[in-house]
């Protein structure tokens, strides 16, 4: 790995590549220390990890390549690029990410000491555009958790004989739902290096279904009984848009599509990376300031905009009825001015997610049942299709995809079996 960018655009001259191509040589502001006005990239990076003895380094995955530096805190279990604990990194810019991996050595049956604490040291080298060589020692250390002997048989938290569960564990309460769903969509993208798409498919189902059973509060084999925690609400909603997303479904994408949109993902960090999974969607109507709209066909209305950000494509959906006020110009007049604020919003918010971004996505205004409604339809949960009884509220989608609803209920009865 070089650390190189990638821009996906139908020509030289189009916007998407030009702006791209400038935000490549972006600077740092002139009143920032030691770094004003200098360039953002750095060179010839490199990253080691160092760990305390209890837990290993099983990989990393991202614009990395390996150095194949074989140290004791090397695991034999490899994840992305394993067998080492030091990486080539390239080029990097302030927004590089790497997701690392790690083994436990101590397992359950060998319980650590009380008060035992984890040590992990990030050591970045890279070279700074004014030609020094710098070293950035990034040092963590947080407590080990044992599950204790009484905790191993206990039976449910709920009653009944399931499989052991500490509702209340430290492990639970400390769960990252956000950074857990871009380490599984990074290692399930990886897989499918390797391992056909519909067999990665199975395998996401089979980890979310294993973390419900350990995690979630519920009675064997009734699943009306199922809970997770705040800690763990959305990470199957997160999943739900994975199985969903152009990471793990090919179909429509060219090989030069899939590459991209896998790469970018590599390198991109958590809040990108969510937006990629589960894009964003504001609703702009005359009821009201831009809110938040949940991704569900049910949130397509006639009179309504939408403002949808999938990092690739921001998107502005003008509803039936908007569309029509539009072609008969009423925004030209001067006593419809609230309806040309309403179309002139969700244009300013686009560019300003367009002007912080890179690369530089594409820009799409589209009316619904027009084609380039596409790329905001695809995205929806299909909560109402051209097979649901009575219509429902909402735009159908037009898919054999289930919805969330029914993936949930699926993942509880599957979760809760003893």
């Amino acid at each position: 790995a070089t650390g190189g960018l990638m821009v996906l655009g139908d020509s030289f001259g189009q916007s998407v590549f030009k702006e791209s191509l400038c935000r490549v040589f972006k600077r740092f502001d002139d009143d920032v220390p030691q770094d004003g006005g200098q360039l953002q990239m750095a060179f010839g990076a490199t990253l080691e990890v160092l760990t305390s003895r209890e837990f290993k380094v099983s990989g990393a995955i991202g614009p990395l390549a390996s150095l194949n530096k074989n140290s004791a805190n090397v695991s034999d279990i490899e994840v992305g690029k394993g067998g080492t604990n030091a990486w080539s990194l390239g080029g990097i810019d302030p927004a590089t990410t790497v997701a690392v991996y790690f083994d436990i050595t101590k397992k359950g049956d060998s319980p650590l000491p009380e008060g035992k604490r984890r040590y992990i040291q990030f050591l970045t080298r890279y070279q700074h555009a004014n030609g020094r060589t710098r070293l950035r020692a990034t040092t963590l250390c947080g407590p080990w958790y044992n599950v204790s002997q009484q905790q191993q048989e206990a039976p449910s938290s709920l009653g009944g004989q399931g499989p052991p569960r500490d509702s209340n564990t430290p492990v639970k309460f400390s769960f990252d739902q956000e950074a857990a769903a871009v380490l599984m969509t990074r290692l399930a993208v990886q897989r499918t290096e390797t391992e056909d798409p519909a067999d990665v498919l199975r395998w996401v189902d089979r980890s979310l279904i294993r973390l419900c059973s350990k995690f979630a509060d519920y009675q064997p084999d009734n699943p009306s009984s199922f809970r997770l925690a705040p800690q763990f609400s959305l990470f199957p909603q997160f999943l739900f848009h994975l199985r969903r997303s152009q990471f793990l479904q090919l179909f429509n994408s060219s090989p030069d599509e899939a590459a991209y949109y896998r790469y970018v993902l590599s390198m991109s960090n958590t809040t990108n990376s969510l937006v990629m999974i589960q894009p964003t969607l504001l609703s702009y109507s005359f009821n009201g300031p831009p809110q938040p709209a949940l991704l569900d066909a049910e949130s397509v209305r006639p009179d309504t905009i939408l403002l949808l950000d999938t990092f690739f494509h921001v998107v502005v959906f003008h509803g039936e009825t908007v569309a029509q006020w539009r072609e008969a110009k009423y925004h030209e007049q001067e006593e419809h001015a609230a309806f040309r604020n309403l179309l002139e919003a969700p244009q300013a918010d686009a560019q300003m997610i367009m002007d912080s971004r890179f690369p530089v996505p594409r820009y799409i205004v589209c009316d619904q049942h027009k084609s380039e409604a596409r790329f905001l339809m695809a995205k929806l949960n299909p909560s109402v299709t051209h097979n649901s009884e009575g219509g429902g509220v909402g735009a159908q989608v037009f898919t054999d995809d289930v919805s969330l609803r029914v993936f949930m209920e699926h993942l509880m009865n599957l979760s809760v079996q003893s």
